[in-house]
């Protein structure tokens, strides 16, 4: 299992995931984020799902931008999508006679030449694909359960970048300590509107440890100061 989160608001776009990989009893550490980058073309790609497929896709799609342009983000997405669809094609019979299902679930935003905004989109394993716009502010892959209540109560689209890194790493430090297949290191990937720009950052625990402790105080603080008269009954043995 992993987490990846996509996050956009109108300041531009957020790019959160773990790097545990999980098979059997081996833990390793592999990026699940990608980026590209050139003159006015910024876009990253996530996944969640079996990594021979991930890394098939994303070679082939590599190869792609080699030889072919494309001006928008969709147009991107539709290719990443073919390469998966692809995959599958040479791939899928194979996997599931070994017991594995094909499964890649992918997130990829940035902006691209003639696109008028920053742009999120969460692809499926059949290639098809959902755009992320007003009232969606995100998307998780992954592990999902665990994250979602903050990022459901702080964010919207006039979320500031810095909130909502911040709540993303709530999110994602939520999942980490209700499972035991999430965890450091996290990258991150920040891109400011209309900038063509990917800032890459890795996060080892050690460098984010002491957020996790403060915001488990914050939450002790906060609950001893919520009101208990509407508690009172339920303990008044007279009733």
């Amino acid at each position: 299992m992993t987490y990846c989160l996509g996050i956009k608001v109108k300041e531009g776009l957020i790019a959160l995931a773990d790097t545990r990989i999980t098979s059997g009893t081996e833990i390793t550490t592999k990026k699940k984020i990608t980026i590209t980058q050139k003159d006015n073309f910024s876009l990253f790609i996530m996944t969640s799902g079996l990594r021979s497929v991930r890394d098939k896709a994303v070679v082939y799609f590599n190869e792609l931008l080699e030889t072919k342009e494309y001006n928008k983000l969709y147009k991107a997405v539709n290719a990443f999508g073919e390469q998966v669809k692809r995959v599958a094609k040479e791939d899928k019979d194979s996997l599931e006679k070994a017991g594995f299902k094909f499964d890649l679930n992918t997130i990829i935003g940035g902006q691209l030449a003639d696109d008028d905004e920053h742009k999120l989109f969460q692809l499926y394993p059949e290639g098809n694909w959902v755009e992320l716009g007003q009232g969606a502010p995100y998307v998780i892959i992954g592990n999902s359960g665990h994250g979602k209540a903050i990022l459901n109560r702080i964010l919207d689209e006039n979320s500031s970048l810095k909130l909502s890194l911040k709540t993303g790493f709530l999110s994602f430090d939520s999942t980490r300590v209700s499972a035991n297949n999430v965890d450091f290191p996290i990258d991150v990937v920040v891109y400011h509107k209309d900038s063509f720009h990917l800032i890459e950052k890795r996060y080892e625990k050690k460098d984010l440890e002491y957020i996790s402790t403060q915001w488990a105080e914050e939450l002790k603080a906060a609950l001893e100061h919520i009101s208990e008269e509407w508690m009172d009954s339920a303990f008044d043995e007279s009733n």
